[in-house]
């Protein structure tokens, strides 16, 4: 494993953190029981991964919980996030204490690392800043969590309109954002800001149904080559981006979306989800390869760095 500063919290965390939600949820949306999930997560803590990332509407706080119990709690990261909204309304401010004090018992710890607000559009930006977050920096000062951050909505803000305010707002330590191949957008909105503030990055959406799920890829490009947006040839046939896949390239697609990810400037912990052990050795495998090579890079960069929300899909549930 690999380990970096997340931006300026002192914390020493993996490059490759494990989502605890998702379209898997630890295995949990294929059947696994309470056990075989955590056996799970301890298996990615055995492998060196040591940034946990769940939520109170994952439904996976107490598995998380109790697969840290076999571990000192100063040797393992945990980010957790409270629901903020209902719809567009604004839940009040003592839903989201509540929701920090039910985390702490469902994952039987006395602080976690990280909480952030889940999902913050850029029409509640202001109010988050102004009226919520004081009220955990209360609760952070108590000692139930040590640093305070949000996460992005990607498939409700393509254009990433919320992370210009939040990766230039110092009252952040941490965000957690969506990045991928195909939608570039924080390389503008975000990481100039967080790397020039010490804001840590936790990136999610690295690798999703667009590259994982036969033939999403193929439709998408199909789809974004009738609007003019790529050129035609990328609709043509199977595979478009198997351009990246060649002796001392990638070994795949998604192989490659991992790799494209972590080596980002401004990256820290690239999110990667699972409910097999098999698939979670592959997936840490390729987030701890050596970049792609620069002109794979290059290209796709010329490609993709106009889009905005391609490959923006909430999870999937995933049963096989």
């Amino acid at each position: 494993m690999e380990y970096t500063q997340l931006g300026e919290t002192g914390l020493t965390v993996s490059v490759a953190g494990l989502g605890c939600g998702g379209g898997s949820r630890l295995g949990m949306n294929r059947g696994l029981s309470t056990a075989e999930s955590v056996a799970l997560v301890r298996t990615a803590m055995d492998l060196g991964v040591n940034y946990l990332d769940t939520a109170a509407v994952y439904g996976t706080e107490g598995i998380v919980g109790e697969a840290i119990e076999s571990v000192p709690r100063d040797e393992i990261f945990v980010a957790t996030k409270a629901t903020i909204r209902k719809g567009m309304e604004l839940l009040p401010v003592e839903d989201v204490l509540a929701s920090l004090d039910n985390s702490l018992r469902t994952l039987g710890t006395d602080y976690v690392d990280v909480f952030q607000f889940h999902a913050v559009p850029p029409a509640l930006y202001d109010r988050i800043r102004e009226e919520y977050a004081p009220a955990l920096l209360r609760e952070k000062e108590k000692g139930k969590l040590r640093h305070l951050g949000l996460t992005e909505t990607p498939p409700n803000d393509p254009a990433g309109e919320m992370l210009i305010k939040a990766s230039r707002d110092p009252v952040w330590e941490v965000i957690m954002l969506g990045f991928h191949m195909m939608h570039q957008v924080a390389r503008r909105n975000c990481f100039p800001g967080t790397m020039e503030n010490g804001i840590g990055t936790v990136l999610m959406f690295v690798v999703r149904s667009i590259f994982s799920i036969p033939g999403r890829l193929e439709e998408t490009m199909a789809s974004l080559a009738a609007e003019g947006k790529v050129p035609d040839w990328l609709a043509e046939g199977e595979g478009p981006l198997d351009f990246l896949i060649h002796e001392g390239g990638a070994e795949s697609v998604i192989d490659a979306a991992y790799r494209y990810a972590r080596h980002e400037p401004g990256t820290d912990v690239i999110l990667f989800g699972t409910g097999v052990e098999e698939h979670l050795r592959t997936n840490l495998a390729s987030i701890l390869k050596p970049p792609l090579p620069a002109e794979d890079v290059a290209k796709l960069n010329e490609l993709f760095n106009h889009l905005e929300g391609v490959g923006l899909d909430l999870p999937e549930k995933r049963t096989g």
